[in-house]
């Protein structure tokens, strides 16, 4: 391929869809990567399924709740978190000014650095797992045989930290390229072999211990699968691994991630700690650890779907920005992924703050999950929802100052948030158990976000405020009457169905999501809500290219 080929608009690119609005190729990029995390949600929804099926809120739940909280709090700070939020913008400066060759050595250098220090820390925590257990879950020695088997788990997910780093190198190169389909597909590919792990448990007939067990081995083949998908996009666009280590950071680059992983990881800590103390409270009542987790899975899914759908595509906008010195694209790819954000979480939010209680029975309530953990989980998901607008947010708007090197006012955001959590949490726990809690993390979101929003306003680039808060009121006018539909749609047919069964479990609880999102199109094309015409507008154009091929 020659240069001018090389350099020539490729079919579907960002470039050859230069004549698309900004707006309308954020919402393109933004849908692409919903579609795949939709996918992988919807799977994750079914692997939770068979987890409560089989485990329901017991005590062997807890310990894999807890076991598996260990490496996933690891990995959100030094992997998937703080590692995303600085090689791709360093990734991105290293393909534009060196080119190609010397960002896919960054790479290498990255993942093999990263690999040694991940590495380690496994290590280390595998000889001191029975201590960290206890810091985290010190009350589950009150139970016979809890926290030896919440150790035993721990070690065996340990090993899942380090494939997974290399997942999120992969996922940068990638995502920097904007080539996302392949990075938003790897945790679907996680959850299959989950669901594939406990379909087979469940055959055999397994039980208690043993599957907490083996759910623990399919977790770390998980990891590998979420790996091993990346890896043919990356080799096609010329990427070839040799893993090369530089501990001491010599490199340039190698050095710049280090120093911008720092303040993100000092960020993170503050949110780890929270999540930290969090679990420390909750295992003191039993079963709480896991409705906990079982609720905020389904905050995971808007979450998921969108807010990390729209911050991947902002996050190499931020970079392309920042790299240009542009401070007021940064403002407008901001603007545009928080009206994508309000336009897909507002009638979420609204949505699960009326049928969390029914969506909760239908995806749960079997096996060994009674009525009472629905209503315990719904209790919980009704205050986690509180936060989600800020949750998804945050997603977006963060990765701005760590492209813009601004990472101590990320940092500075966590902090302050995540005292405000404690101090409630604290403070109202004896009182409220478990569900202050979920609280305390939608408070947290809604702190975080607001500082954000105020410091870009003031260190990076004016906002729009006024249009975003008019397109609030349009939004929250939209949903609100979206929700009337809905909450009379759901007492109509519960009234009607009643609530025993699975064919009056899935329409009492979709039947109503089907009618509140055709009433909240309506209600947005008659608003005029722009957002509304790009999703249309994609749509089309994807069924046109069907029929075309046909």
């Amino acid at each position: 391929m020659t240069r001018e080929q090389k350099d020539r608009p490729q079919p579907g690119s960002d470039a050859a869809q230069a004549g698309q609005s900004a707006p309308l190729r954020l919402a393109r990029a933004a849908g692409l990567i919903s579609a795949a995390t939709m996918l992988s949600r919807l799977l994750g929804l079914v692997r939770e399924q068979l987890f409560a099926a089989l485990l329901g809120a017991s005590l062997f739940a807890d310990a894999f709740n807890v076991a598996f909280r260990i490496p996933n709090l690891l990995r959100d700070l030094f992997a998937e978190g703080a590692l995303a939020q600085a090689f791709v913008p360093t990734f991105k400066e290293k393909l534009k000014k060196a080119g190609q060759s010397s960002a896919y050595d960054l790479g290498n250098r990255v993942a093999g650095t990263l690999l040694a220090i991940i590495g380690t820390i496994v290590l280390i925590a595998a000889v001191f797992a029975p201590s960290v257990v206890d810091a985290i879950a010190g009350d589950y020695r009150d139970v016979a045989g809890k926290f030896e088997l919440t150790v035993m788990l721990t070690r065996i997910m340990l090993p899942f930290l380090a494939v997974v780093s290399l997942a999120a190198v992969a996922m940068g190169m990638l995502n920097a390229q904007d080539k996302y389909t392949a990075p938003a597909l790897a945790p679907a590919c996680f959850n299959v072999v989950s669901i594939t792990v406990g379909m087979a448990l469940y055959l055999a007939g397994t039980s208690g211990r043993w599957v907490a067990i083996g759910w623990s081995i399919g977790t770390v083949v998980g990891g590998l699968a979420q790996l091993g998908i990346q890896i043919p996009s990356l080799w096609k666009i010329g990427f070839r691994p040799r893993l090369r280590t530089d501990v001491l950071l010599r490199n340039p680059g190698v050095r710049r991630v280090a120093l911008l992983m720092a303040p993100a990881v000092g960020g993170l800590a503050a949110v780890q700690i929270n999540i930290f103390v969090n679990t420390m409270f909750a295992s003191s009542e039993e079963g709480a650890v896991s409705w906990l987790n079982f609720a905020f899975r389904f905050l995971q899914l808007p979450i998921g779907v969108f807010g990390v759908a729209i911050a991947t595509v902002s996050t190499t906008r931020y970079a392309d920005a920042a790299a240009d010195g542009d401070r007021a694209a940064m403002a407008e790819h901001l603007g545009e992924g928080l009206r994508l954000v309000l336009f897909l979480t507002v009638p979420a939010t609204v949505g699960l703050l009326l049928l969390g209680e029914p969506i909760v029975r239908l995806i749960y309530e079997r096996g060994r999950f009674s009525s009472f953990d629905t209503m315990a989980t719904a209790a919980a998901l009704d205050l986690f929802v509180i936060g989600l607008c800020a949750y998804a947010g945050v997603k977006v708007i963060a990765p701005a100052f760590y492209a813009a090197n601004m990472t101590r006012i990320a940092v500075y955001a966590s902090v302050g948030a995540v005292a405000g959590n404690l101090a409630l949490n604290i403070t109202l726990h004896p009182h409220y158990g478990y569900r202050i809690l979920a609280l305390g993390t939608a408070v947290a979101a809604l702190l975080n976000f607001a500082v954000l929003y105020v410091m870009f306003g003031r260190r990076i680039s004016r906002i729009a405020h006024a249009s975003l808060f008019f397109y609030l009121v349009r939004i929250g006018l939209a949903a609100a009457l979206m929700g009337v539909v809905v909450w009379v749609s759901y007492r109509s047919i519960a009234g009607w169905m009643g609530t025993i069964g699975l064919l009056a479990r899935l329409l009492g609880a979709l039947g109503p999501v089907f009618i509140g999102a055709v009433a909240y199109a309506g209600f947005c094309y008659a608003m005029g809500i722009e957002e509304l015409g790009q999703f249309a507008d994609k749509i089309s154009r994807r069924l046109r290219r069907r029929s075309a091929g046909r």
